[in-house]
């Protein structure tokens, strides 16, 4: 278990190094990524700036809470893109061009190879930019109890894996259907459900996005994690979420494989 424990850990660690070398010799992506990101930031804050200039809560949340929800949005969303994003995105190419085939070939796990493959490190800068206005955020907040961040080492590892299984569900949809772009724009749909808190749905809405549909754990049980009293009904929920979601994951891919035709073939 150790000995296979380490030797991935070291196969991404390579990849890793590899991702970044590459990244470096397009040294003005860094830069245009963090521009284009910014202004993403800029829009998600100013539209609740501008909401709460009308109102003193959305949900059960104040101004000063929602931009600490934004800064936790904004630093799982960048340790998502830095990890996930452009792999699971390119799964269809992968199908349709046959460099899935070279994936399978590999004596590693295939869904291992095919989910952590490349990592966009480009993306540093929009992680230190949302690490930064979390930061700020908190510091607004009266009488913060700087403890509760503990919660993160937890709760964060516990959204990207959500995230990661749910969207590898909706991508690899690929390997059964060779297309299936609309399943991935409806999964950009579903994922926007979560990028806003949970408080601002009905009962009904909100059982779906924390349950059944878990895009709101995301980033919404995290924030109440730094935000309110620790409820354990909310903050162990992830943990038991979090191997269900996987272990889906897992089963899912090899029912996909099954479907699968081989490029060469």
């Amino acid at each position: 278990m150790f000995h296979t424990l380490k030797k991935y850990a070291s196969l991404y660690k390579a990849m890793f190094k590899a991702s970044f070398i590459a990244d470096l010799e397009y040294r003005a992506n860094f830069f245009t990524r963090i521009l284009t990101d910014v202004f993403w930031y800029a829009a998600q804050i100013l539209t609740f700036e501008v909401l709460y200039q009308h109102t003193e809560k959305i949900g059960d949340w104040d101004v000063h809470q929602m931009r600490v929800f934004l800064g936790l949005l904004f630093v799982i969303d960048a340790f998502y893109m830095i990890i996930i994003h452009e792999n699971l995105e390119n799964i269809t190419e992968k199908v349709r061009k046959g460099d899935l085939d070279l994936l399978l070939a590999k004596p590693v796990n295939s869904q291992f190879m095919l989910t952590l493959q490349k990592a966009n490190t480009a993306i540093f800068g929009n992680l230190i930019l949302g690490s930064s206005w979390l930061i700020y955020s908190l510091s607004q907040l009266p009488d913060f109890n700087y403890f509760r961040l503990l919660w993160l080492i937890l709760l964060v590892p516990c959204s990207l894996a959500v995230v990661y299984s749910m969207r590898f569900m909706f991508s690899a949809t690929a390997v059964i259907f060779t297309r299936s772009e609309n399943l991935q724009f409806l999964w950009w749909q579903v994922y926007r459900l979560g990028m806003r808190p949970d408080s601002m749905y009905n009962p009904y809405i909100k059982y779906v996005i924390l349950t059944l549909i878990p895009v709101g754990v995301i980033v919404s049980i995290p924030a109440r994690a730094l935000l309110n009293p620790p409820d354990l009904n909310y903050l162990l929920w992830p943990v038991v979420l979090v191997p269900i979601l996987i272990y889906g994951t897992h089963r899912f891919w090899n029912f996909a494989l099954k479907f699968y035709s081989s490029a060469s073939s």
